[in-house]
């Protein structure tokens, strides 16, 4: 069952009648916005207290803190990144926009992850530049903060049955200890308006928030270990890389076709992404270990990735 906006999920919580028309997907993007930016400040302060990032921003008068740089940061990332995402969903399908641009334009659906992060990183690139903040030590900082951010946001794709499910589920692969519900999903009552049969599609919103909380868990729990700048946030890049290009497996994208290859625009990024992120390791590590790990999900990744180009 998907509950659209918020009175839907309260009028099933509490059986009432009433009528709130806030869209749950975009009120779990507030909530990832406030929860990540929160995160991101307290890291931040960190490594201000640590000599990492400035204790105040260079050239200000009066001198302000840099951490407090965090709230305008996230809403310059925010904006930009709504944008991007609606670009990237529009490059991804060409066709439909040309036969109706503003409809695609103003739809409630259709944002690419990955058109958000690329505009949204080169927004903040911009606002920290101008400031005189060192980028890569302010990437590693904000790092675990945008993965949270990410998977609260896959939350309001879940609740409101936005359309990013995967394609229809095998059920003969399910193992039986799987409820049913994690297998297959046929979202009811989605803001798409989509009827999906039964037994249902995979509820791929479930699998990047589980994914995206682990990445989390994981970056959050070495960041205090010693690294080199922009170790962090290359980390990032390639587990959140690979997780997507697992994901596009059982999702139903639109295709690229280059020299006899087809591959969705989320693959071709993803692989990019985790190409910068190991080279992002193997500079920044001076430990071996690390770059194993980096090297074993790159083989896996394009092994996976082989299987569809």
């Amino acid at each position: 069952m998907s509950y659209p906006y918020l009175s839907d999920l309260l009028n099933a919580l509490f059986e009432t009648n009433l009528y709130i028309p806030i869209a749950t997907f975009g009120g779990m993007v507030a909530i990832a916005i406030i929860v990540a930016s929160t995160i991101a400040k307290k890291e931040v302060i960190r490594c201000e207290n640590l000599g990492i990032l400035p204790q105040t921003i260079p050239n200000s008068s009066p001198s302000i803190p840099t951490h407090q740089l965090v709230s305008g940061l996230t809403m310059v990332c925010a904006f930009s990144g709504i944008f991007g995402a609606r670009l990237f969903h529009i490059l991804e399908y060409p066709y439909e926009f040309l036969a109706d641009p503003i409809a695609m334009i103003f739809s409630r659906q259709g944002l690419s992850i990955y058109g958000g992060l690329i505009v949204g990183a080169i927004g903040g690139a911009v606002f920290l530049r101008k400031r005189g903040i060192p980028l890569l030590s302010m990437l590693d900082a904000v790092a675990p903060a945008v993965a949270l951010g990410y998977g609260i946001g896959r939350i309001g794709c879940q609740i409101s049955g936005d359309g990013d499910w995967g394609k229809t589920a095998n059920m003969a692969l399910k193992p039986d200890w799987l409820p049913d519900w994690f297998w297959a999903q046929t979202y009811e009552n989605n803001i798409a308006g989509v009827l999906i049969q039964s037994p249902g599609v995979y509820p791929t919103p479930l699998y990047e928030i589980l994914m995206a909380m682990c990445i989390f868990i994981f970056l959050w729990s070495i960041r205090k270990t010693k690294y080199s700048q922009g170790y962090m946030f290359s980390m990032y890049l390639l587990l959140s890389g690979f997780a997507r290009l697992l994901i596009e497996k059982i999702r139903i994208n639109s295709e690229y076709h280059f020299l006899q290859m087809s591959f969705t625009q989320a693959e071709f990024i993803s692989i990019v992404l985790i190409g910068a992120g190991l080279i992002g390791i193997l500079k920044t590590t001076r430990s071996n270990a690390f770059s194993k790990i980096g090297i074993s999900l790159v083989v896996v990744a394009a092994l996976s990735a082989c299987t569809k180009l």
